[in-house]
């Protein structure tokens, strides 16, 4: 009896915020499912991929949140988002120092280093200020948007909830909105795109970065007071946001039969920053995505950005743009026939670029398992699918769910059973993180001091 109520005391934190994260999905999912929630057109199985993709701040969804959620369960929806958003890995931690009772100098520096891997940033006084600084952006983006974005909205009522509840999405990098087409009517609407995109990218970069830029607010002539991480961050951000928007203006300029071939050159250059923005974090989208209205050049860049992702710390997914700026970084010290890895002065250690490749490789090989077992639905899931499906818009949903985007090019509604669940594990584990889930898989082992000899292979 004694082994059975104390098993929880043996939990790994990676464990148990695995544990916790599945307990609070099949909790969200019940209440989600129930009348006071929604209609009849949800059940147990929507209602837990809604769940699964709001608290992994996903955004993928096969229902309609605007009509087939009723307001209550439009605040819950919410709710759900800022809790997967703004750390679950935070939230469990904290529920863990309860649970064991006890914490040592150990317990304590364990918990700082997995809300590290998951991009928090410390407990705390440091969590209490991840709440204030989200508060107060999305806050004075709700004051805009109802001010001056969603002034078609006549009702005062619906459009504060909608400022609101797209600013509590955006943030959190998300992408759900209220309406079926997302934000397509809002498309040249230059305040709705650029409260959005900034509270996407602000919830991207992430706590840190924007604590160390608001601190430093006043030296920022000299970059070189900022941290390291800080103006990676920064340079990527700007570097990726800009290449999107320019290689999306490239591509859907040869594609005259797509959505973009129509729009004025004004509305084209709104539509390409904000996909842009949206593409690698949140899932918002101002024109309709599938295999008609992009190109194929189009569709393969948006993949590509959406695997880069958000910034450590973010509330987005992906394998973060420092991974890839040490990436770029490793390579080129490859290419110069050095032996140290130097970006902006500063080496990174040996074991940041291996984390780094393995972070990378190992998510790029589960996503294309899920691509794999996409292609298993019309026979494993026991019920037909809606339609055939490219290799492309397969690799394209499981990369959005995967990486935690949300933009969907018409696949994830018409998926079976079986193609949904491979989208939930993926969203999940997304989430997570490869790490951190084997981590919880194979618990503490202890460090392996064995040396062995060299030997070189050819590359």
């Amino acid at each position: 009896m004694s082994q059975r109520t104390h098993w929880r005391h043996r939990l790994t934190v990676p464990q148990f915020t695995v544990v916790t994260g599945l307990l609070v999905i099949m909790a969200g999912t019940f209440v989600m499912a129930s009348p006071l929630c929604s209609t009849d057109a949800v059940g147990l199985w929507e209602a837990l991929f809604t769940v699964t993709s709001a608290i992994t701040v996903t955004g993928l969804s096969i229902i309609d949140v605007g009509k087939d959620l009723t307001p209550f369960g439009q605040i819950a929806l919410a709710a759900l988002i800022m809790v997967g958003g703004l750390g679950l890995m935070a939230i469990t931690t904290f529920l863990q120092g309860f649970v064991q009772g006890r914490s040592g100098l150990r317990q304590r520096l364990d918990k700082g280093r997995a809300l590290d891997e998951f991009g928090v940033g410390g407990i705390g006084p440091t969590f209490n200020s991840i709440l204030i600084t989200a508060s107060c952006v999305m806050g004075l983006g709700t004051v805009i948007l109802y001010s001056f974005g969603f002034t078609d909205i006549e009702n005062h009522g619906q459009r504060l909830w909608a400022a609101a509840f797209h600013c509590i999405s955006a943030y959190n990098n998300a992408g759900f909105g209220l309406w079926h087409d997302n934000l397509v009517g809002y498309k040249a609407n230059p305040v709705v795109n650029a409260v959005i995109g900034s509270l996407i990218v602000i919830g991207g970069i992430g706590w840190r970065v924007t604590n160390d830029l608001w601190t430093k607010r006043f030296q920022l002539q000299r970059l070189r007071r900022l941290s390291l991480h800080t103006r990676l961050v920064v340079r990527s951000t700007a570097l990726l946001i800009t290449v999107g928007a320019l290689g999306l203006l490239f591509t859907e300029h040869f594609a005259p039969d797509g959505v973009m071939y129509t729009l004025s050159f004004w509305e084209r250059l709104q539509v390409t920053i904000f996909q842009s923005i949206t593409t690698r974090t949140a899932g918002f989208n101002t024109v309709p995505l599938s295999i008609e209205t992009l190109s194929d050049a189009g569709l393969l860049l948006i993949i590509v950005l959406m695997f880069i992702g958000a910034s450590p710390g973010g509330t987005g997914g992906g394998i973060k743009t420092t991974t890839f700026a040490v990436l770029m970084g490793a390579t080129r010290s490859t290419l110069e026939d050095r032996n140290e890895v130097i970006i902006r002065r500063r080496q990174i250690p040996g074991e940041l670029v291996l984390k780094a490749v393995g972070v990378t490789l190992a998510s790029g090989l589960f996503v294309l398992l899920m691509t794999l077992m996409l292609g298993l639905g019309p026979t494993a899931g026991g019920e037909p699918v809606t339609g055939t499906y490219s290799f492309l818009e397969k690799l394209f949903t499981a990369m959005s769910a995967f990486c935690t985007v949300g933009l969907d090019v018409g696949v994830t509604a018409n998926l079976n059973r079986w193609g949904q669940l491979v989208l939930i594990i993926g969203m999940f584990v997304g989430r997570l993180g490869i790490l951190l889930l084997l981590a919880a898989l194979y618990g503490n082992r202890p460090q392996n001091r064995v040396g062995f000899p060299r030997e070189e292979v050819y590359l």
